[in-house]
């Protein structure tokens, strides 16, 4: 039996995405409709929708997120600017025409961004990385590297430019 079900779910698994998606963007265009959102508040996704974990508290306004490499986990309190993307996806330079287009690695390219981390407009995040727990990103930044926490990072590609004091506890 296991291995039938290995079958029916790997048969099932790009279908079932796919379904997943198409609902989740209804259910977007539905609540925009209704609640007249404004498309700044509406994010974007390429990839399984399943690898993309926000939690309920973060603001990613009208991010746009790529799944393809990776997974993509949003802590508590954290929030973006507008067109922030962040990007678990590469190409294999070495590959040619379509083969490029198709080289890329499914997984192992991770993105975490922390509690309370704050990611200002136009920051473009490459995966893997991870940025940690309040940390700041300036606008127009490029993230390729890990952010510590309660750093503050600027430019391309970002670099420490100061660091923020803890709360006591």
């Amino acid at each position: 039996m296991r291995l039938l079900d290995r079958l029916i779910t790997r048969a099932l698994r790009g279908p079932l995405d796919a379904l997943v998606a198409e609902k989740v963007a209804e259910q977007v265009a539905k609540d925009v409709e209704e609640r007249k959102l404004d498309a700044l508040y509406a994010y974007r996704w390429h990839g399984e929708r399943s690898r993309l974990h926000i939690h309920e508290t973060a603001i990613v306004n009208n991010a746009l997120f790529n799944m393809s490499g990776g997974e993509i986990t949003i802590g508590e309190y954290a929030f973006f600017g507008h067109d922030v993307a962040v990007l678990t996806g590469t190409h294999d330079i070495e590959q040619f025409g379509r083969a490029r287009q198709l080289a890329f690695p499914r997984s192992g390219r991770d993105v975490v961004i922390g509690d309370g981390a704050w990611l200002a407009s136009h920051v473009l995040v490459l995966g893997p990385v991870t940025i940690g727990e309040h940390a700041v990103v300036a606008a127009g930044s490029l993230v390729r590297e890990d952010v510590e926490p309660y750093a503050v990072v600027a430019g391309r590609p970002a670099k420490v430019v100061k660091k923020i004091t803890p709360p006591a506890e």
